[in-house]
């Protein structure tokens, strides 16, 4: 049989994505400083979007109805509306490019504000909200790396010595610790290793004590150093901190050439070193976390969910800007690019109020999922995947796994990121409703935290027996795992800190 071309006509329908929808798509898995900042390089690159003030919510309906009307037109996130909650509801789902989102899918009700749902008991009081300031939880102090410039300038005198110690600096961590390769930094500076490695014998001089160490040991021996106590035995207990972690004492002593009685007086001047000197400073890259969400518990007993409107970007769209340079020019470039940037202005202001309401929706069925929990504490977190959220409001897994990214809930009992509510199911023996894998760390954390001695130190085989008793359905590798998860030791380890205590 030949081969040879042929032409077909095929008839098909296939999914696109449209550069608002792909906006809109960015907008929803942005955290609220990424947000502000994409906002503020729209603000400039658009001269049709401006800055709200918020002052503009202050007017009367009849004022912001006939602003919108003859120029500004305001979008308020603190209370958005309904309008096509679910335009970017997949991925994959196609926009044509002139429709709006209200066209793409009907008007829900409202999630916003306020939902209630009741329970029993108290769940304690709400200090957050209006009153939450995140500013005030920073201090205005002296940063570590401001300090150790200073110092250089007055220690290093030479030009090229100090680009090296500026370099130095730009890669200490908050801790105080140096996090690079002198090889590494004498390539790029293109200086010898040896050059570099005196600069930084010189800055590892610089107070706090300690600071630009690479590694515990060598800020532990820089600070002995100074105080003139870094005998042999010391060095050696510093080059073995593994075996102090592990409370393996008879083996360091006998590496140290100490008996037991010196072995702890020296970790006992150990301990009272600071194995982070940095943080005796402020630091210039100090995260504050915002929440993104409000709970508070309401007199009646429920649960009132609010968008937190401070970190909510205020945009305004100004169209009477856009009427006078279109109306007073018959250049077609200008009234095409003046159309463009209505067009990017107006699908920006839709995707900032989608964003903010779809954030609200999802956030206030995880707080009804998981009401136990606010209710009651982590023991009654129940399992939660990202389809039983996304069945229930009807959007799609993926749009819910881009809100709960990066998103953090502020509630009576803490700041949670919105995907912290999201855990596995640990089967129960009894049939009854199934246990969270978070409360059951929880139930392990309170176990081994209960011990007081030797004798009652709980192996994993134990804490198996002790969670059947109490109808988890769990292996010993699921204990072991969780344990480690939490940081906490093994039994042997734990045994052995009892029996030292050092």
């Amino acid at each position: 049989m030949a081969l040879s071309p042929q032409i077909q006509l095929k008839q098909g329908q296939q999914l696109a994505m449209t550069p608002q929808l792909q906006q809109a798509i960015k907008l929803l898995q942005l955290s609220n400083i990424e947000l502000a900042a994409f906002v503020e390089e729209q603000i400039e690159g658009n001269p049709l979007l401006e800055r709200g003030t918020g002052t503009e919510n202050r007017r009367t309906e009849d004022e912001s109805k006939s602003e919108t009307d003859g120029g500004l037109s305001e979008l308020n996130l603190a209370s958005p509306n309904q309008e096509a909650a679910d335009a970017i509801d997949a991925p994959e789902q196609m926009l044509d490019a002139d429709a709006t989102l209200a066209e793409l899918a009907p008007s829900a009700p409202s999630v916003g504000g306020e939902i209630d749902w009741s329970k029993s008991g108290s769940g304690g009081s709400f200090n957050g909200g209006e009153d939450y300031d995140a500013g005030a939880n920073t201090a205005q102090e002296l940063s570590l790396r401001e300090h150790l410039s200073a110092q250089l300038a007055l220690e290093i005198h030479d030009e090229r010595d100090r680009l090296i110690g500026a370099n130095l600096i730009d890669h200490v961590d908050e801790n105080g610790y140096l996090q690079a390769d002198l090889q590494d930094i004498s390539n790029r500076l293109g200086v010898t290793v040896s050059r570099v490695e005196t600069i930084l014998c010189q800055m590892q001089s610089f107070e706090p004590t300690g600071v630009m160490a690479r590694s515990l040991s060598e800020c532990l021996a820089l600070q002995f150093s100074e105080r003139g106590e870094l005998d042999t035995s010391m060095q050696a207990l510093l080059d073995n901190l593994q075996l102090l972690a592990g409370q393996d004492l008879a083996r360091l002593a006998k590496i140290c050439e100490l008996d037991g009685d010196e072995l702890r007086e020296y970790v006992g001047r150990l301990r009272s070193l600071a194995p982070k000197p940095g943080l005796a400073f402020g630091s210039d890259t100090a995260a504050v976390v915002e929440p993104d969400v409000f709970v508070r518990e309401q007199p009646n007993g429920g649960w009132a969910v609010e968008l937190n409107s401070e970190t909510l970007p205020r945009v305004l769209v100004n169209s009477r800007y856009y009427a006078e340079i279109c109306g007073s020019t018959k250049d077609q470039k200008v009234q095409t690019y003046m159309s463009e940037c209505q067009q990017n202005a107006s699908w920006l202001v839709k995707s900032l109020d989608q964003r903010a309401r779809t954030i609200l929706k999802v956030s206030s069925e995880i707080v009804k999922q998981q009401d136990g929990f606010f209710a009651y504490g982590v023991d009654h977190l129940r399992p939660l995947n990202l389809r039983t959220v996304a069945d229930a409001i009807e959007m799609h897994e993926s749009t819910v796994s881009r809100v709960t990214s990066n998103k953090y809930m502020s509630t009576p009992r803490g700041v949670f990121e919105l995907k912290y509510f999201f855990t596995t199911a640990i089967a129960s023996l009894d049939g009854s409703e199934s246990l969270s894998a978070e409360a059951v760390r929880h139930k392990i954390k309170i176990l081994i935290s209960e011990e007081r001695d030797i004798k009652s130190v709980l192996s994993d085989d134990k804490i198996v027996d002790l969670l059947r008793a109490q109808d988890v359905d769990i292996a010993r590798r699921t204990v072991a795992k969780y344990r480690e998860s939490l940081g906490i030791q093994s039994s042997v380890q734990r045994r052995r800190v009892f029996k030292n205590k050092v």
